[in-house]
């Protein structure tokens, strides 16, 4: 679990700062679009859909986008469909990685993938491969100068989350997929910030890596999620605090 929110953290630091916002936005319109299809363009009545527009809202997309987002999901605006596939396998190290895709061509977007893999000295492997190694689930990340630990406990488990970690300097909130805008309601209301926010796949084992391995699997991992077609990359490696601290040095 800690390799993990360690990776989601660097992921949402990296976020802040990058400019290709527009590339960012395509890919939480997709998931807008893909939510609203599936489950209809009502947010309360659609969890996913009111998540998305969660992530969405979070990295100011515009109102107008989002409205958009969703008539495309209904099929107002014409276009080809966008489905949502999950693609699996293993990088450098025997690390397991899982790669949640939207696209409107699986036959570019397979083999655009495979050549990532292979070019960062990975693989990408059959369906079912590591999905046995992940939960999915919701994770929200909260410094601890932040909130109260049994304020914390009090709130999100009343809100329906399953557990509440501590690591070294945050608490990680653990909730089923269904629960997550219900927590991010009570987070909210409650106005507590977090650091990140996601529902994401959490490896139930993990893979420690050297500082060198962990640059190596990185670059795969970095180049999967610039990706246009790729919505969210889960890896099940472990960084120790040194390993971590080198690679933020």
């Amino acid at each position: 679990m800690a390799g993990h929110s360690q990776y989601s953290n660097i992921k949402h630091r990296k976020a802040a700062v990058d400019s290709k916002r527009a590339k960012l936005w395509t890919k939480l319109s997709r998931a807008i679009a893909v939510a609203a299809r599936l489950g209809g363009p009502d947010p309360a009545a659609n969890s996913r859909l009111k998540t998305a527009i969660i992530d969405a809202r979070a990295v100011s997309m515009p109102k107008d986008n989002i409205e958009r987002a969703i008539k495309a999901g209904l099929g107002e605006l014409g276009g080809d469909a966008v489905e949502e596939v999950l693609y699996e396998g293993y990088g450098p190290h025997g690390v397991a990685v899982m790669c949640e895709v939207m696209t409107d061509n699986r036959n570019r977007t397979a083999p655009e993938l495979r050549k990532l893999f292979e070019k960062f000295g990975g693989n990408l492997g059959a369906s079912g491969c590591v999905g046995y190694l992940f939960d999915r689930k919701g994770l929200f990340v909260i410094s601890k100068d932040r909130v109260n630990e049994e304020q914390l406990l009090e709130l999100v488990l009343e809100a329906g989350a399953e557990d509440v970690r501590i690591e070294e300097q945050v608490f990680e909130v653990l909730t089923s997929p269904d629960r997550f805008s219900q927590v991010n309601e009570a987070l909210e209301a409650a106005n507590i910030p977090c650091e990140s926010k996601q529902v994401t796949r959490i490896p139930q084992t993990t893979v420690p890596l050297t500082t060198e391995q962990a640059r190596e699997v990185l670059q795969l991992i970095d180049a999967l999620d610039d990706h246009d077609d790729v919505q969210n990359v889960s890896a099940n490696f472990e960084l120790s605090p040194d390993v971590l601290a080198a690679l933020n040095a």
